[in-house]
């Protein structure tokens, strides 16, 4: 792992494209604050950049510096959900502009995987995830489901957990400061 990490750390400083293993689905990765670099997510995926994307961090330490206020119930929901939740924050700050949303709001999970936490704690930074695939088409539920298109586009494919079967996405829920609480899905 410690490798894969490495070759993963290297792309990613170089403002390039990683395809890895998250907690959900295989995910196309980048330095979530590198304008460029989302770019190159939003080309890949042939999405429209006004549609928002998810990134990761490593705990709510690193959280704390990419939103301006973490709800209070946000500690609460980290504390009992099992599955992984993806929380939708007002005010994001620190993050490529193309990356937040057009009400401010920054869509942040934190990954109960040990390869993401590693990534991202060694990274420094929140890290682009984003299913792998182009936009409009299904989710690969597994490695061998990923399209030509997105394994020749990105810069660097993480080789693990390639067996990995995904059932499903995270949840994702919006967690406004002013005490208002929509679940997406």
């Amino acid at each position: 792992m410690h490798k894969e990490i490495s070759n993963a750390l290297q792309v990613l400083r170089d403002g390039g494209l990683i395809l890895y293993p998250t907690d959900t689905v295989w995910g196309i990765g980048c330095d979530a604050t590198n304008p460029e670099a989302v770019k190159k997510v939003f080309q890949l995926k042939e999405r429209e950049d006004n549609k928002a994307l998810i990134c990761l961090v490593a705990d709510d330490r690193m959280l704390s510096k990419y939103v301006k206020e973490i709800p209070k119930v946000a500690y609460d929901l980290f504390d009992v959900s099992d599955d992984p939740m993806t929380i939708v924050y007002d005010d994001a700050r620190n993050l490529a502009p193309n990356l937040i949303a057009e009400d401010n709001s920054i869509a942040i999970r934190i990954p109960n995987d040990d390869f993401c936490f590693q990534l991202i704690r060694r990274f420094g930074k929140p890290i682009v995830s984003t299913s792998a695939n182009v936009s409009g088409e299904p989710t690969p539920k597994s490695f061998k489901e990923i399209g030509p298109h997105i394994l020749k586009g990105v810069d660097y494919v993480v080789n693990l957990h390639r067996e990995k079967i995904c059932t499903k996405p995270s949840s994702i829920i919006k967690l406004s400061v002013n005490g208002k609480i929509k679940i997406i899905r």
